[in-house]
């Protein structure tokens, strides 16, 4: 029996780390929240919050595949940021595997036109996928698709 106990005995600290980090980066609540905040840092601009946020690798591919941007590309776009009016999230859901959470639901944009004085609105359903990276929540992927 004691040789038997010696081993699993041994086995338990990793047992515990890979349970430990095989948890959301986030409770989902808290990941919601985050998410909102990435809406508004696209809103407005925030280069410093998404350098933060965003992996390595993030990609975003946009509806029907027309564009598909990298962490690169979104912030160059955004350093020249087109000012929405508006960006908000609703009916949002989270589906937790592991330390990986993918959020979905509809983000609605209220873009001003060239005027600046009226505005347009779009609709789209998004997923967005977020992983735990050396302990820190980050975004590694979104799609979005257009909602007429």
């Amino acid at each position: 029996m004691k040789k038997l106990l010696l081993p699993v005995a041994a086995l338990l600290p990793l047992l515990v780390s890979i349970s430990a980090s095989a948890a959301p980066c986030l409770p989902v609540e808290a990941l919601i929240a985050r998410d909102a905040q990435y809406e508004e840092a696209l809103r407005v601009g925030d280069l410093p919050f998404l350098q933060a946020l965003l992996a390595d690798d993030y990609v975003w591919v946009h509806s029907l595949g027309s564009q598909v941007e990298t962490r690169p590309s979104l912030l160059a776009r955004l350093a020249k940021p087109l000012i929405y009016k508006s960006r908000t999230t609703s009916d949002v859901h989270a589906h937790v595997q592991g330390d990986t959470v993918v959020l979905r639901g509809v983000s609605t944009t209220e873009q001003w036109n060239a005027d600046g004085q009226t505005s347009r609105s779009n609709r789209y359903q998004f997923m967005r996928t977020y992983v735990n990276v050396a302990g820190q929540c980050k975004l590694l992927s979104v799609q979005t698709m257009n909602l007429k």
